[in-house]
């Protein structure tokens, strides 16, 4: 588990390649994520927004911006988390993503917080990509 704590807020990432969702003849793998948002603070903020960095093993990068996760714009008060599950595919059989949230607190403050960076690691790998 990767974990990453940005102004009191803690991102945790779980990560599973999914073989039964893979083709890898057809250079298809597919991975769930797991990720745990936890307001460790003491103001109440919202996640507004969402920022991928998806790197395969070639070094291509695919961004993705967006409102919410999962469809949701999830309140957090403190001491509260929310945890969702979601998933990416590549066309290699290794990857790395990182991103960020877009917070507000409850001032109207919007700040971002870090998503650690986590690899996406298949057993159809033939080497390493660092």
């Amino acid at each position: 588990m990767q974990q990453a704590v940005t102004r009191h807020i803690a991102v945790s990432v779980e990560t599973r390649f999914l073989e039964g969702d893979s083709d890898p003849d057809e250079q298809y793998f597919v991975w769930a994520y797991r990720i745990t948002i936890e307001n460790q603070g003491d103001e109440t903020v919202q996640l507004l927004t969402r920022h991928w960095q998806i790197t395969d093993a070639q070094g291509r990068l695919q961004e993705v911006r967006g409102d919410g996760v999962v469809g949701e714009q999830p309140v957090l008060a403190p001491g509260a988390q929310f945890t969702y599950s979601s998933g990416t595919p590549l066309t290699t059989a290794s990857g790395f993503m990182r991103g960020s949230y877009g917070m507000q607190n409850e001032a109207g403050a919007q700040f971002d917080i870090e998503v650690p960076a986590f690899s996406l690691d298949s057993p159809h790998e033939r080497g390493n990509i660092n």
